[in-house]
């Protein structure tokens, strides 16, 4: 009976504990950093754009992801969209006291669609295609659609000194579901909402301070952003 006893508590506490690590996990605001640049080769169709991130699952110190994205731009002269064929570099860490980290190199190619409607309502269509090379996974696929809306509060575009609200929704979903020899991926992957506040320093620089809401199919998880936009 003792014994009995011995393995229904081991068994609880398995039971247990991963539950309340992910409540930790969900309940601790986490932070992204964020530097993101934009700029053409002189006037030409050509251009380069890519971001660096520090993500954090907390303020600071515990690191969710270090990214550094970069890629080349085109934009063709009698269309209204912006392709761009790139490459990004993702070191991952676990959440705790772990310092266990694993990496990704992932291509991708995308398509930004921007729309106005009046006066002060710009929007931006994203569609994103990823091929991701994920250590100790088998070759991975995945399918991004960002729809951004952005408005300026106190003038009617973007210039200095212009306050604006900025929001964006994100959808993605997995290409291949097997990702090893008994381990797959659900389709959905996850969903990011984000709602922030603009100011432009110059009518080429601007910050940006909000919140995200990440959700998968296992967790949900807000995320404080703060990002500085350059278009050089």
């Amino acid at each position: 009976m003792r014994r009995l006893y011995k393995y229904l508590i081991i068994g609880l506490i398995g039971i247990l504990t991963p539950n309340i690590l992910s409540a930790q996990f969900e309940d601790q605001m986490g932070a992204w950093y964020m530097y993101f640049y934009d700029a053409k080769f002189k006037e030409g169709p050509w251009g380069i754009q890519g971001d660096l991130q520090f993500r954090n699952w907390n303020i600071g110190g515990d690191l969710e992801q270090l990214l550094i994205r970069s890629g080349i731009t085109y934009r063709p002269k009698d269309a209204n969209v912006k392709l761009t064929l790139g490459y990004g570099n993702i070191t991952t860490g676990a959440f705790g006291d772990s310092d266990e980290t694993s990496g990704e190199s992932r291509i991708y190619q995308e398509a930004l669609f921007p729309v106005k409607f009046g006066k002060r309502i710009y929007t931006n269509h994203r569609f994103r295609y990823e091929q991701r090379f994920v250590e100790n996974q088998d070759f991975r696929t995945r399918y991004r659609y960002n729809l951004f809306l952005t408005i300026p509060i106190n003038n009617t575009d973007f210039t200095k000194n212009t306050i604006y609200l900025s929001l964006y929704n994100e959808l993605f979903i997995n290409g291949q579901r097997k990702i090893r020899s008994n381990a797959s991926v659900e389709i959905f992957d996850r969903n990011r909402f984000y709602a922030a506040l603009g100011y432009m320093l110059k009518s080429n620089m601007k910050i940006q301070l909000g919140i995200m809401r990440q959700t998968t199919d296992n967790w949900g998880k807000n995320q404080m952003q703060l990002s500085f936009h350059h278009n050089i």
